[in-house]
């Protein structure tokens, strides 16, 4: 796993201005790491409060984005050429002592992986944004999952996405 400090300021933002998209370009990260994982070339980007993972077809974006629809969709589903494509996102709100610990378990489930990065806000070390992937771990099915964590310590908030990538 890596771990950088972002060199940038944590603006306050919250879950509900997350946007999701599969069809934005790069945007510009304040931390990236290229890892091979499921016979495929990954690129795990740390945009901020957000994230880019770019995966086979797929360029997953969320983001707070201007000028967008706001909301992430609690699952989507979409077929690609030779592949199909599960997402889905998760909203909680926790009080500060449980938010401290669901923080702590965060950090240490991404320093057990092998393939992840992990973003720290200065200012506050539970203000965070960090992504995991690893191989589908299922016989019939030969792929990728990766989850990610953005964490809005101001507000308790913590948004899980969890994303499945199968070869068909």
């Amino acid at each position: 796993m890596e771990t950088v400090s972002l060199q940038a300021p944590y603006l306050d933002t919250a879950a509900d201005q997350l946007c999701f998209s599969l069809e934005l370009a790069e945007r510009p990260a304040l931390a990236e790491r290229r890892v091979a994982v499921g016979g495929l070339d990954v690129r795990l980007r740390l945009l901020g409060a957000s994230h880019q993972v770019f995966a086979g077809p797929v360029r997953e974006t969320v983001a707070c984005l201007k000028d967008a629809v706001t909301g992430l969709p609690p699952a989507y589903t979409r077929e690609l050429p030779g592949w199909q494509y599960r997402f889905s996102a998760r909203t909680r709100c926790l009080a500060p002592a449980a938010f401290a610990d669901r923080v702590a378990r965060i950090l240490s489930r991404v320093a057990d992986c092998e393939h992840a990065l992990c973003g720290v806000f200065p200012g506050s070390p539970q203000a965070l944004t960090a992504v995991l992937v690893e191989p589908v771990d299922d016989a019939s099915a030969a792929g990728l999952a990766w989850r990610t964590w953005h964490t809005y310590p101001q507000h308790g908030q913590i948004v899980s996405t969890y994303t499945r990538l199968e070869a068909r």
